[in-house]
């Protein structure tokens, strides 16, 4: 393990010993145990980043416009063939 040194305000150190002596850890354990928590929650939406997303969503849904199938599988085939086409020109000038 390394070593490090951080300054912190006293309410947090006196959480970080309250909590320590509740759970009968070292306060460095603590630290790490938040740490690790902090940086698993930290890539999770916050409830008001999804309530805004969902909000965005109940939006923009209504507002997409039907269409045959059809057409939508003929421009998937476009699409498609056109990034075929495009990865087979980097293919052939990679060859040279």
């Amino acid at each position: 393990m390394t070593k490090v040194t951080f300054t912190l305000d006293a309410e947090t150190v006196a959480r970080l010993r309250r909590t320590a002596a509740r759970l009968a850890r070292p306060q460095s354990q603590v630290v790490r145990e938040a740490i690790r928590d902090y940086g698993e929650r930290s890539g999770k939406l916050s409830e008001e980043e999804r309530r805004h997303l969902l909000e965005a969503f109940d939006r923009l849904v209504p507002a997409i416009r039907p269409r045959p199938a059809r057409e939508v599988e003929a421009e998937v085939r476009e699409i498609r063939a056109s990034r075929r086409a495009g990865s087979l020109r980097r293919v052939r000038s990679a060859g040279r």
